[in-house]
Protein backbone atom coordinates (compact mmCIF):
# COMPACT_ATOMS: atom_id res chain seq x y z
CA UNK A 1 0.00 0.00 0.00
CA UNK A 2 1.37 3.71 -0.39
CA UNK A 3 0.82 6.48 1.63
CA UNK A 4 1.09 10.37 1.84
CA UNK A 5 2.03 12.47 4.68
CA UNK A 6 3.24 15.69 5.26
CA UNK A 7 5.76 14.06 7.66
CA UNK A 8 6.94 10.90 8.46
CA UNK A 9 8.79 10.02 11.93
CA UNK A 10 10.71 7.10 12.22
CA UNK A 11 11.20 5.78 15.73
CA UNK A 12 8.23 5.87 18.31
CA UNK A 13 10.82 7.33 20.79
CA UNK A 14 9.69 10.50 23.80
CA UNK A 15 11.67 12.77 20.97
CA UNK A 16 9.59 11.25 18.39
CA UNK A 17 6.22 11.35 19.62
CA UNK A 18 6.39 14.76 20.66
CA UNK A 19 7.91 15.57 17.38
CA UNK A 20 4.54 14.28 15.79
CA UNK A 21 2.38 15.52 18.64
CA UNK A 22 3.78 19.41 17.66
CA UNK A 23 2.63 18.81 13.74
CA UNK A 24 -0.21 17.27 13.99
CA UNK A 25 -1.21 20.39 16.74
CA UNK A 26 -0.77 22.86 12.86
CA UNK A 27 -3.61 20.39 11.61
CA UNK A 28 -0.64 18.16 8.97
CA UNK A 29 -0.59 15.21 8.74
CA UNK A 30 2.35 13.18 10.33
CA UNK A 31 2.94 8.99 10.75
CA UNK A 32 4.93 7.57 13.22
CA UNK A 33 6.70 4.21 12.23
CA UNK A 34 8.36 2.39 15.26
CA UNK A 35 9.70 -0.94 14.29
CA UNK A 36 9.45 -2.67 17.87
CA UNK A 37 5.99 -4.94 18.83
CA UNK A 38 4.99 -2.05 21.32
CA UNK A 39 5.68 2.18 21.96
CA UNK A 40 8.16 2.52 24.87
CA UNK A 41 9.55 -0.86 24.49
CA UNK A 42 12.51 -2.06 25.02
CA UNK A 43 13.45 0.36 27.86
CA UNK A 44 16.68 1.23 28.10
CA UNK A 45 16.09 4.41 30.23
CA UNK A 46 16.86 5.11 33.90
CA UNK A 47 13.39 6.87 34.17
CA UNK A 48 14.95 9.78 36.16
CA UNK A 49 12.97 13.24 35.38
CA UNK A 50 11.80 16.40 37.16
CA UNK A 51 7.97 17.04 37.03
CA UNK A 52 9.04 20.81 36.22
CA UNK A 53 10.70 19.22 33.12
CA UNK A 54 7.81 17.29 32.38
CA UNK A 55 5.31 20.04 32.36
CA UNK A 56 8.02 22.03 29.86
CA UNK A 57 7.05 19.58 27.74
CA UNK A 58 3.30 19.36 27.95
CA UNK A 59 3.11 16.48 30.09
CA UNK A 60 1.35 15.62 33.35
CA UNK A 61 2.21 12.23 34.27
CA UNK A 62 -0.17 9.61 34.92
CA UNK A 63 -0.14 7.81 38.17
CA UNK A 64 0.77 4.82 36.44
CA UNK A 65 3.34 6.27 34.95
CA UNK A 66 5.36 7.56 38.01
CA UNK A 67 7.04 4.49 39.81
CA UNK A 68 8.37 6.55 43.16
CA UNK A 69 9.61 9.79 43.81
CA UNK A 70 13.14 10.45 45.03
CA UNK A 71 14.58 12.69 47.57
CA UNK A 72 18.07 12.01 48.03
CA UNK A 73 21.17 10.82 45.97
CA UNK A 74 24.17 9.26 47.22
CA UNK A 75 27.21 9.91 45.62
CA UNK A 76 30.60 8.07 45.92
CA UNK A 77 34.02 7.21 45.03
CA UNK A 78 35.81 4.15 46.09
CA UNK A 79 37.00 4.95 49.28
CA UNK A 80 34.55 8.65 49.81
CA UNK A 81 31.29 9.96 49.17
CA UNK A 82 28.21 12.34 49.85
CA UNK A 83 24.39 12.68 49.72
CA UNK A 84 22.43 15.45 48.36
CA UNK A 85 18.96 16.26 49.29
CA UNK A 86 16.80 16.69 46.15
CA UNK A 87 13.02 17.15 48.12
CA UNK A 88 13.27 20.90 47.24
CA UNK A 89 12.71 19.75 43.39
CA UNK A 90 10.40 16.97 42.52
CA UNK A 91 12.36 14.15 40.96
CA UNK A 92 10.63 11.22 39.57
CA UNK A 93 11.33 7.87 38.32
CA UNK A 94 9.08 6.82 35.43
CA UNK A 95 7.78 4.10 33.97
CA UNK A 96 8.97 5.26 30.14
CA UNK A 97 6.34 2.56 28.39
CA UNK A 98 4.04 4.04 30.21
CA UNK A 99 5.21 7.50 29.54
CA UNK A 100 5.81 6.94 25.90
CA UNK A 101 2.22 5.91 25.42
CA UNK A 102 0.74 8.75 27.24
CA UNK A 103 2.79 10.92 24.68
CA UNK A 104 1.06 8.80 22.15
CA UNK A 105 -2.50 8.73 23.03
CA UNK A 106 -1.49 12.79 22.75
CA UNK A 107 0.06 12.82 19.21
CA UNK A 108 -3.07 10.35 18.22
CA UNK A 109 -5.57 12.85 19.87
CA UNK A 110 -4.29 15.60 17.63
CA UNK A 111 -4.34 13.64 14.27
CA UNK A 112 -1.10 11.16 14.36
CA UNK A 113 -1.13 8.05 13.32
CA UNK A 114 1.12 5.41 14.92
CA UNK A 115 2.34 1.94 13.44
CA UNK A 116 4.53 -0.59 15.61
CA UNK A 117 6.21 -3.65 13.61
CA UNK A 118 6.72 -0.85 10.76
CA UNK A 119 10.72 -1.81 10.25
CA UNK A 120 12.25 1.02 7.82
CA UNK A 121 13.83 -1.18 4.95
CA UNK A 122 15.02 1.90 2.77
CA UNK A 123 14.70 5.81 2.66
CA UNK A 124 14.93 7.87 -0.56
CA UNK A 125 14.62 11.46 -1.13
CA UNK A 126 13.71 12.72 -4.69
CA UNK A 127 15.58 16.16 -4.74
CA UNK A 128 13.05 17.33 -7.75
CA UNK A 129 9.69 16.49 -6.16
CA UNK A 130 10.95 17.46 -2.84
CA UNK A 131 9.59 14.33 -1.39
CA UNK A 132 11.23 11.51 0.85
CA UNK A 133 10.11 7.61 -0.04
CA UNK A 134 10.18 5.33 2.90
CA UNK A 135 9.78 1.51 2.46
CA UNK A 136 8.56 -0.64 5.21
CA UNK A 137 8.00 -4.53 4.70
CA UNK A 138 4.40 -3.74 3.97
CA UNK A 139 4.10 0.28 2.90
CA UNK A 140 5.44 2.62 0.54
CA UNK A 141 5.35 6.19 2.64
CA UNK A 142 5.79 9.88 0.79
CA UNK A 143 6.04 12.59 2.59
CA UNK A 144 7.88 16.29 2.57
CA UNK A 145 9.55 15.64 5.97
CA UNK A 146 11.42 12.90 7.24
CA UNK A 147 12.12 12.72 11.31
CA UNK A 148 14.82 10.80 12.44
CA UNK A 149 14.00 9.58 16.15
CA UNK A 150 15.39 6.22 15.60
CA UNK A 151 17.49 6.94 18.36
CA UNK A 152 21.73 6.15 19.42
CA UNK A 153 21.71 3.47 16.26
CA UNK A 154 21.17 6.07 13.83
CA UNK A 155 23.99 8.37 15.48
CA UNK A 156 26.23 5.68 15.74
CA UNK A 157 25.71 4.22 11.70
CA UNK A 158 25.49 7.88 9.81
CA UNK A 159 28.63 9.78 12.51
CA UNK A 160 30.75 8.60 14.91
CA UNK A 161 31.31 5.98 17.72
CA UNK A 162 33.71 8.33 19.67
CA UNK A 163 31.10 9.02 22.36
CA UNK A 164 29.80 5.58 22.76
CA UNK A 165 29.99 3.87 25.85
CA UNK A 166 28.50 -0.01 26.41
CA UNK A 167 25.92 -0.56 29.10
CA UNK A 168 23.67 -2.72 30.98
CA UNK A 169 21.11 -2.43 33.42
CA UNK A 170 18.74 -5.07 35.24
CA UNK A 171 15.42 -4.37 37.07
CA UNK A 172 15.94 -6.05 41.11
CA UNK A 173 13.60 -7.19 43.33
CA UNK A 174 15.02 -7.19 46.85
CA UNK A 175 14.56 -6.24 50.52
CA UNK A 176 17.25 -4.22 50.43
CA UNK A 177 17.06 -1.34 48.18
CA UNK A 178 16.32 1.77 49.21
CA UNK A 179 12.93 3.14 48.38
CA UNK A 180 13.58 6.86 47.86
CA UNK A 181 17.31 7.33 47.10
CA UNK A 182 19.47 7.21 44.21
CA UNK A 183 23.21 5.71 44.24
CA UNK A 184 26.08 6.93 41.86
CA UNK A 185 29.24 4.95 42.43
CA UNK A 186 32.30 6.25 40.07
CA UNK A 187 35.32 3.56 40.07
CA UNK A 188 37.52 4.47 36.95
CA UNK A 189 38.80 0.65 37.15
CA UNK A 190 35.73 -0.90 37.11
CA UNK A 191 33.47 1.23 35.07
CA UNK A 192 35.69 3.72 33.03
CA UNK A 193 34.77 6.71 31.64
CA UNK A 194 31.45 6.39 33.23
CA UNK A 195 29.80 5.22 36.91
CA UNK A 196 27.29 2.31 38.19
CA UNK A 197 23.68 3.66 39.52
CA UNK A 198 20.61 2.38 41.41
CA UNK A 199 17.58 4.35 40.75
CA UNK A 200 14.75 2.62 42.83
CA UNK A 201 11.61 1.69 41.02
CA UNK A 202 9.39 1.31 43.99
CA UNK A 203 9.53 -0.61 47.33
CA UNK A 204 11.79 -3.83 47.16
CA UNK A 205 12.58 -2.64 43.40
CA UNK A 206 15.34 -0.72 41.36
CA UNK A 207 16.96 -0.60 38.40
CA UNK A 208 20.92 -1.20 38.76
CA UNK A 209 23.10 -0.47 35.83
CA UNK A 210 26.55 0.43 34.62
CA UNK A 211 27.99 1.91 32.17
CA UNK A 212 31.71 2.57 30.46
CA UNK A 213 34.10 2.38 27.50
CA UNK A 214 35.13 -1.27 27.00
CA UNK A 215 33.56 -2.74 29.65
CA UNK A 216 31.97 -6.05 29.34
CA UNK A 217 28.38 -4.74 30.42
CA UNK A 218 26.72 -8.69 31.58
CA UNK A 219 30.04 -9.22 33.83
CA UNK A 220 29.76 -5.52 35.50
CA UNK A 221 26.53 -4.88 36.25
CA UNK A 222 26.09 -8.85 37.72
CA UNK A 223 29.37 -7.98 39.76
CA UNK A 224 28.33 -4.63 40.97
CA UNK A 225 24.87 -6.08 42.09
CA UNK A 226 26.49 -8.80 43.71
CA UNK A 227 28.46 -6.61 45.87
CA UNK A 228 25.83 -6.12 48.26
CA UNK A 229 26.13 -9.62 48.68
CA UNK A 230 22.58 -9.98 49.70
CA UNK A 231 18.99 -11.89 47.76
CA UNK A 232 17.37 -10.43 45.10
CA UNK A 233 15.11 -11.66 41.92
CA UNK A 234 16.82 -9.90 38.38
CA UNK A 235 13.17 -9.84 36.32
CA UNK A 236 14.61 -7.58 33.42
CA UNK A 237 17.77 -7.26 31.50
CA UNK A 238 18.76 -4.62 29.18
CA UNK A 239 21.87 -4.24 27.19
CA UNK A 240 22.08 -1.32 24.89
CA UNK A 241 25.09 1.13 24.08
CA UNK A 242 24.43 5.12 25.59
CA UNK A 243 25.33 8.24 24.03
CA UNK A 244 28.15 10.94 25.77
CA UNK A 245 29.60 12.58 23.06
CA UNK A 246 27.34 15.70 22.98
CA UNK A 247 24.95 17.04 20.27
CA UNK A 248 26.03 17.34 16.80
CA UNK A 249 26.68 20.32 15.19
CA UNK A 250 23.60 20.22 12.73
CA UNK A 251 20.58 18.50 13.29
CA UNK A 252 19.02 19.57 9.87
CA UNK A 253 20.02 18.87 6.17
CA UNK A 254 17.59 19.20 2.96
CA UNK A 255 13.82 18.02 4.73
CA UNK A 256 15.62 15.45 6.98
CA UNK A 257 14.89 16.49 10.73
CA UNK A 258 17.44 14.71 13.65
CA UNK A 259 15.58 15.14 17.18
CA UNK A 260 16.13 12.86 20.57
CA UNK A 261 19.38 10.48 21.21
CA UNK A 262 19.70 11.11 17.51
CA UNK A 263 21.04 14.04 17.34
CA UNK A 264 23.22 13.36 20.33
CA UNK A 265 20.94 15.82 22.75
CA UNK A 266 21.80 13.18 25.83
CA UNK A 267 23.48 14.30 28.33
CA UNK A 268 27.00 14.46 28.47
CA UNK A 269 27.65 13.62 32.17
CA UNK A 270 24.66 10.83 32.70
CA UNK A 271 23.44 10.09 29.11
CA UNK A 272 20.13 11.07 30.41
CA UNK A 273 18.00 12.67 28.01
CA UNK A 274 13.96 12.63 29.23
CA UNK A 275 14.13 16.46 28.83
CA UNK A 276 16.57 17.53 26.30
CA UNK A 277 15.84 15.35 23.85
CA UNK A 278 11.88 15.80 24.49
CA UNK A 279 12.76 19.12 23.77
CA UNK A 280 14.34 18.52 20.71
CA UNK A 281 11.25 16.72 19.56
CA UNK A 282 8.89 19.47 20.33
CA UNK A 283 11.17 22.38 18.51
CA UNK A 284 11.66 19.79 15.54
CA UNK A 285 8.21 19.52 15.37
CA UNK A 286 7.43 23.26 15.69
CA UNK A 287 9.84 24.29 12.76
CA UNK A 288 8.71 21.75 10.79
CA UNK A 289 5.08 22.77 11.19
CA UNK A 290 6.08 26.38 10.69
CA UNK A 291 8.14 25.82 7.48
CA UNK A 292 5.29 24.07 6.26
CA UNK A 293 3.07 26.51 6.64
CA UNK A 294 5.52 29.40 5.18
CA UNK A 295 5.99 31.28 8.73
CA UNK A 296 9.45 30.73 8.40
CA UNK A 297 12.17 30.32 5.92
CA UNK A 298 15.37 28.36 7.41
CA UNK A 299 14.24 25.41 8.95
CA UNK A 300 17.73 23.97 10.15
CA UNK A 301 18.61 27.87 11.25
CA UNK A 302 15.96 27.75 13.15
CA UNK A 303 15.24 25.05 15.12
CA UNK A 304 19.15 24.38 15.85
CA UNK A 305 19.35 28.17 17.07
CA UNK A 306 16.31 27.20 19.52
CA UNK A 307 18.19 24.08 20.65
CA UNK A 308 21.75 25.32 21.85
CA UNK A 309 20.29 28.66 22.98
CA UNK A 310 18.74 26.29 25.89
CA UNK A 311 20.97 23.43 26.13
CA UNK A 312 23.89 25.11 24.16
CA UNK A 313 26.18 26.59 26.99
CA UNK A 314 24.49 23.10 29.18
CA UNK A 315 26.54 20.62 27.19
CA UNK A 316 29.52 22.64 27.08
CA UNK A 317 29.84 23.18 30.42
CA UNK A 318 29.13 19.33 31.22
CA UNK A 319 31.60 18.14 28.72
CA UNK A 320 33.99 19.84 30.15
CA UNK A 321 33.67 18.19 33.08
CA UNK A 322 33.33 15.07 31.71
CA UNK A 323 36.77 15.34 29.93
CA UNK A 324 38.15 16.36 33.92
CA UNK A 325 36.32 12.78 34.96
CA UNK A 326 38.06 11.06 32.37
CA UNK A 327 41.53 12.01 33.42
CA UNK A 328 41.48 11.51 37.13
CA UNK A 329 41.92 8.56 38.92
CA UNK A 330 40.09 6.57 41.85
CA UNK A 331 42.91 8.45 44.07
CA UNK A 332 42.36 11.50 42.53
CA UNK A 333 38.04 11.67 42.55
CA UNK A 334 38.51 10.15 46.20
CA UNK A 335 40.85 13.26 46.99
CA UNK A 336 38.39 15.69 45.27
CA UNK A 337 35.13 14.13 46.99
CA UNK A 338 36.85 14.16 50.53
CA UNK A 339 37.26 18.37 50.23
CA UNK A 340 33.92 19.18 49.67
CA UNK A 341 32.47 21.03 52.23
CA UNK A 342 29.03 21.04 54.12
CA UNK A 343 27.98 24.32 52.27
CA UNK A 344 28.49 23.34 48.94
CA UNK A 345 25.70 20.18 49.58
CA UNK A 346 23.99 22.75 51.78
CA UNK A 347 23.87 25.02 48.40
CA UNK A 348 23.35 22.09 45.87
CA UNK A 349 20.77 21.02 47.84
CA UNK A 350 19.08 24.26 47.73
CA UNK A 351 19.55 25.63 44.13
CA UNK A 352 20.42 22.65 42.04
CA UNK A 353 18.92 22.01 38.86
CA UNK A 354 18.21 18.12 37.81
CA UNK A 355 17.87 19.42 34.06
CA UNK A 356 20.70 21.80 34.41
CA UNK A 357 23.18 20.11 37.00
CA UNK A 358 26.65 22.00 35.62
CA UNK A 359 25.58 24.26 38.60
CA UNK A 360 26.46 21.11 40.69
CA UNK A 361 29.40 19.84 38.70
CA UNK A 362 30.85 23.42 39.52
CA UNK A 363 30.28 23.24 43.09
CA UNK A 364 31.90 20.02 42.95
CA UNK A 365 34.90 20.04 40.46
CA UNK A 366 34.48 24.42 40.45
CA UNK A 367 35.97 25.29 43.80
CA UNK A 368 38.67 27.13 44.60
CA UNK A 369 40.16 23.91 46.23
CA UNK A 370 39.39 21.61 43.61
CA UNK A 371 40.47 23.62 41.28
CA UNK A 372 43.59 23.84 42.71
CA UNK A 373 43.91 20.08 43.25
CA UNK A 374 42.64 18.77 39.67
CA UNK A 375 45.47 21.43 38.55
CA UNK A 376 48.37 20.25 40.55
CA UNK A 377 46.71 16.36 39.47
CA UNK A 378 46.65 17.15 36.04
CA UNK A 379 49.30 19.83 35.12
CA UNK A 380 49.74 21.04 31.77
CA UNK A 381 46.63 18.89 31.03
CA UNK A 382 44.30 21.14 32.66
CA UNK A 383 45.57 24.11 31.65
CA UNK A 384 44.76 22.69 28.04
CA UNK A 385 41.29 21.79 28.89
CA UNK A 386 41.16 25.31 30.18
CA UNK A 387 42.24 26.99 26.89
Amino acid sequence: MEKKFDSIVVGGSISGLLCAREISKFGLSVAVLEEDYEVGTPEHCGGLVSLEGLKQLGIIPSSKAILTEVNKAKIVSSNQGFEVCTNREKIIVLDRRELDKQVAFQAQKLGSEIRTRSLVMSVNYDSSKKEFKIKTKDNIYYSQFFIDARGITSLINNHTRDGVLQSAQYEIYADWIRPNEILVKFDKEKYPDFFAWIIPSGNGKGKFGVAGRKINPLQTVESFIESFGSKYSIIRKIYAPVWIGGPLKKFVFDNTVIVGDAAGQTKPTTAGGIFSCGMGGILGGNHIALNKKSMIKSLGIDYEKEWFSIFGKEFQRMLFFRKIMERLDNKSIDAIFSIISDSDILEISRSANFDFHSFALSKILGSKKAIKLISTLLGNEFRHLLN
